[in-house]
């Protein structure tokens, strides 16, 4: 039987600004027509931020994730994922307000504090709509993205009595190690989901060889407890993600990790990065999972059991 990949995608994120492409969702309508266009193009999860419907500043908001999330699972029986990073501008406290409203299925989980430079985007994008996009992207020179190992357990423990699972994202090899360091402690527990970043400045780059060096790794951290999964960012978004079909792993799409769906071409949907990487799967003879074998090979409390 050929194997069965997962697709998540993650919708609108916190790290591109709304100038930067007019498809980028905002608002919550949009971010629901996003969510379901992507469900119903073969992602068995959608990853999801909340913006300010105003200016599209990233926000943690429940109020704003409350005007989509029921819509969705109306819609789609898609599993949904909540951030816990948010923004690097943004206090803990407030990052974990929505998973700890919703509790949703999965939630997103970073494995370590570090510097996130997403300034060399204003080499690329010089004119902007709202005031606060250029200081965001220009104060990420000098901006630390928070997740200590206190953050972290707390975090875990704080979602422990809700039955959340973690997208454990690592976005360099010390990363790994963290998440070895908290499975040793009983905080995470198999079958957990490694997903591997690539490609955002300050972690781990993007040359095959890196991703290699993710998945030895990883292997020989975790064995046979974990199901690995990449998020490349901008231009490695398919290449990366083709590799780590070809080499057993589940693949990340969306928005929030790349605007474009080819050479100079923005991506009009979310569905169409979705598309682009469902043809390059079924092209390898590789299964795209269902929602439902997404909650089987993750072991997920099924998404009844949420809070929205």
């Amino acid at each position: 039987m050929p194997r069965k990949v997962i697709i998540t995608c993650a919708v609108t994120g916190a790290i591109h600004t709304p100038s930067m492409s007019p498809y980028l969702p905002v608002t919550p309508e949009e971010i629901t027509k996003s969510a379901i266009g992507a469900a119903e193009a073969g992602a068995a999860i959608v990853h999801l931020h909340a913006r300010d419907p105003v200016d599209g500043s990233p926000s943690q908001d429940p109020a704003l994730f409350r005007q989509f999330l029921p819509q969705i699972k109306a819609a789609s029986d898609v599993v949904i994922n909540l951030t816990t990073g948010g923004a690097p501008t943004m206090k803990l406290e407030d990052r974990l307000r929505p998973a700890h409203e919703f509790k949703p299925e999965v939630a997103s989980l970073n494995m370590g504090s570090m510097n996130m430079g997403l300034y060399p985007m204003l080499a690329r994008f010089k004119e902007f709509k709202h005031a606060w996009e250029e200081p965001y992207l220009s104060g990420s020179h000098d901006r630390i993205f928070k997740n200590t190992f206190t953050d972290i357990a707390h975090i875990l423990q704080s979602c422990s009595d809700n039955g959340t699972r973690f997208e454990i994202e690592c976005y360099d090899i010390g990363h790994l190690y963290t998440a070895a360091h908290f499975i040793e402690r009983g905080l995470i527990k198999p079958p957990f989901l490694i997903q591997s970043v690539f490609g955002i400045l300050g972690g781990i780059g993007s040359h095959p060889e890196d991703v290699l060096h993710m998945r030895r790794t990883a292997d020989r951290l975790f064995g046979d407890a974990y199901q690995w999964s990449v998020l490349p960012a901008g231009r490695n978004q398919m290449p990366i993600g083709a590799q780590s079909a070809a080499m057993g792993g589940h693949v990340r799409v969306g928005l929030e990790d790349s605007l474009w769906d080819g050479p100079g071409q923005l991506a009009k949907t979310n569905a169409d990065q979705v598309l682009r990487m469902r043809r390059i799967l079924e092209g390898l003879s590789l299964e795209v999972a269902t929602p439902d074998d997404a909650r089987e090979i993750l072991q997920l409390k099924g998404g009844d059991n949420v809070n929205f």
